[in-house]
């Protein structure tokens, strides 16, 4: 499945003209392909590095993805910076209960850059995630991208009503089906 990023509308972004996501679950493995286009050269890019957990991420360029069981409240938030770092959070609800993620593997980040085209594909394996198991997803796909210029803009499948807030539930857009 693939589905295309909107840029909030209070925000404006010089640099990108589309962010694009493919996405593929196979049991609890997830794949997300990130392909951002436009003038790759304005955004301000961390440089390549070891594939660490980090945290804060999200105050620069990251790729995020939020993926919730159907039906339920509790989500995992995942950040993947175009450096191959990652952060993994669980979250009991709505912004509550925050605590890193268990993952029985770091995820597996690439990142390959051109002047027009900026891709990131993460791998990542939810099975040590109770509740994640053989039952369909909720999945909301965001970033942020920064400017070399300093300006910040956010990016989701579908946008809340007033300022960002990729945790808030209208944002988990997309259904994946239980592989």
């Amino acid at each position: 499945m693939q589905d295309s990023l909107a840029l909030h509308p209070d925000f404006r972004c010089e640099a990108v003209t589309a962010i694009d996501v493919e996405v593929v679950r196979s049991g609890t493995a997830l794949t997300l392909a990130y392909t951002i286009t436009g003038r790759i050269g304005a955004l301000k890019l961390p440089s390549l590095a070891s594939p660490d957990r980090i945290d804060e991420l999200w105050k620069h360029t990251c790729l995020e993805a939020f993926v919730r069981p159907k039906g339920g409240s509790a989500y995992c938030e995942f950040n993947l910076a175009p450096s191959s770092r990652w952060a993994a959070y669980r979250f009991d609800d709505y912004r509550a209960g925050m605590r890193n993620a268990a993952l029985s593997l770091a995820p597996a980040v690439s990142v390959a850059v051109s002047d027009t085209r900026l891709e990131v594909t993460a791998h990542l394996l939810l099975d040590k995630l109770e509740g994640f198991a053989d039952v369909p997803w909720r999945l909301g796909l965001t970033a942020v991208i920064e400017e070399l210029s300093g300006a910040k803009s956010y990016w989701s499948l579908k946008h809340p009503t007033g300022r960002p807030d990729f945790h808030h539930s209208d944002g988990f857009a997309i259904e994946i089906p239980a592989a």
